[in-house]
């Protein structure tokens, strides 16, 4: 046989050169590949909520998940939503809700607790009890909802095409910022104020300039807590860490309701936008009611205690007659003289010794 062993070498050198190509070229994918294994999932955190409405448009991150059977648009951080009439609602994750009333377009950004919502025109409800906390931005201003006592915030926001901002606090205050000069003012809770041309010193009483149905909220449920007994490490450890010492509470220490309680009552406040600096209450209405407790009067309750009555309480049996006249004379005989006589009777006494002599 016959073997060309040039043609062999060559034929070889092919084959090898074109495995090495497709080694290469495979390389990048295989990269591609693994960094995408590698990348984690969006955090939950950057979700922003499910978005409902009839004319709606939203551009931007968002995801479609199944919802109570139903397939809705779950909006995310970064994204964009243009409401050309009618209402939309968003319901955010953590349980609070943002109307949006037409014509209106915003933009949403969410970053950990806290989210932004950039308006350009239009208007919005929101509602959040606790989580996130919420801003507001416009060109010009800020509006960020304050909580009160830890009460939800309800708070209506409303933007023209003229740069008028009305803001209505229905449940807690509003604090309105102006971005280019740092100035800042509240609202107060029940309060309904109009700002013209991103102005803080020209306000005006809102009187509904803007509405908006916030709709039938879907409050989120409380997780309940459950509870496990302690380890027997873990109750070693908190014995070893407690350092303070079980103190037996004192018996004689007075109740705090012994003291007396005062309240202040207040005239009902009062804010006027056309006033730069609002008006004192007048202290002759302040009323102060001091209330105490009065102590009940001290009764003592108990028994004596001692030696029994030797003599009770006997009928007398009758006498006769008869006996108590011989019972009268015999006292009457035997009733000793007195010890002390009268001058007359040592007298008698002293001549009746000396007849007694010479006789």
């Amino acid at each position: 046989m016959h073997f060309d062993i040039g043609k062999m070498l060559t034929t070889t050198f092919k084959k090898y050169r074109k495995l090495r190509w497709l080694s290469a070229a495979a390389l990048p994918c295989s990269l591609v590949l693994s960094l995408q294994a590698a990348l984690p999932d969006e955090p939950e955190k950057a979700f922003v909520g499910t978005i409902e409405g009839e004319s709606i448009s939203v551009q931007g991150p968002m995801t479609a998940r199944v919802v109570d059977g139903q397939v809705k648009t779950v909006l995310r951080s970064g994204g964009d939503v243009r409401v050309k009439s009618g209402r939309a609602t968003i319901d955010l994750i953590e349980g609070g809700r943002i109307a949006i009333c037409g014509p209106a377009h915003l933009s949403l950004l969410k970053s950990g607790n806290a989210l932004t919502v950039a308006l350009d025109s239009g208007t919005i409800h929101t509602y959040v009890d606790q989580e996130p906390s919420l801003t507001v931005y416009t060109a010009l201003l800020q509006a960020k909802p304050l909580s009160i006592g830890g009460a939800a915030q309800d708070t209506l926001v409303g933007l023209d095409s003229q740069g008028a901002l009305s803001v209505r606090a229905i449940s807690g205050a509003v604090r309105i910022e102006q971005q280019l000069t740092g100035q800042s003012i509240v609202v107060p809770q029940n309060s309904d104020v109009l700002l013209l041309n991103g102005q803080l010193n020209g306000l005006h009483p809102g009187a509904g300039h803007v509405s908006c149905d916030l709709g039938e909220l879907k409050l989120q449920q409380p997780v309940p807590q459950v509870s496990v007994p302690a380890t027997a490490e873990e109750v070693k450890q908190h014995h070893f860490t407690d350092t303070k010492p079980n103190l037996r509470a004192s018996s004689s220490a007075t109740s705090a309701d012994d003291g007396p309680t005062y309240k202040v009552y207040l005239p009902p406040m009062r804010y006027d936008a056309n006033l730069k600096t609002q008006r004192a209450p007048d202290p002759s209405l302040i009323v102060l009611v001091r209330r105490v407790r009065v102590r009940p009067t001290l009764i003592f309750q108990g028994r004596v205690e001692g030696d029994a009555l030797v003599a009770g309480n006997q009928a007398v049996p009758a006498v006769s007659s008869e006996v108590s006249k011989s019972t009268s004379a015999q006292s009457t005989q035997a009733k000793p003289p007195a010890n002390n006589p009268t001058v007359v009777n040592r007298v008698r006494t002293f001549f009746r010794h000396l007849w007694d002599r010479n006789s």
